[in-house]
């Protein structure tokens, strides 16, 4: 089956950046469907054109590496604006756990967008009226490990 023209029409616009300072992981250890860590958020930035704020305590990933040396994410957030509106976020995402996401999980440097596969699917939602859009949003993301064990993401909303 081809393409039609509205799948064609499908794009990305950039939305804002998210970078979530995490504590060191907590080992839960080998589970059932592989190796089971909590990354701890413990604050953070949010920069954009039409969301900016403070990434809040309470979040973090629960992160699933399996037999495949992929990590799968489990991420919840809650973000509070410059305006100070509250929002939600959790995603669903995927790392291919190569040498440069090794080197820097040992070492606590950094990597660049490029050298590995980071992506989620970030779900925001909102009880603040000027957020509403939000609520009615797909957006996805390209990650990178930001040095000293943070992460960082580029957010785009899908047109």
């Amino acid at each position: 089956m081809g393409a039609t023209k509205s799948a064609v029409d499908v794009g990305l616009e950039f939305e804002f950046e998210y970078h979530a300072m995490l504590k060191p992981p907590v080992e839960i250890g080998p589970c059932p469907y592989g190796t089971r860590r909590f990354y701890e958020a413990v604050g953070g930035e949010v920069t954009g054109e039409r969301i900016s704020g403070r990434v809040l305590s309470g979040g973090g990933d629960w992160i699933l590496i399996g037999p495949d040396g992929w990590g799968r994410l489990d991420v919840r957030a809650q973000i509070q604006t410059a305006d100070n509106a509250f929002i939600f976020m959790s995603y669903f995402g995927v790392l291919e756990r190569n040498d440069a996401v090794r080197r820097a999980t040992e070492t606590g440097g950094g990597t660049d967008y490029e050298e590995h596969y980071f992506r989620t699917a970030p779900r925001l939602e909102t009880g603040d009226a000027r957020y509403a859009w939000l609520n009615q949003t797909l957006f996805v993301a390209q990650g990178r490990i930001y040095p000293g064990g943070d992460v960082q993401y580029r957010v785009f909303r899908v047109t």
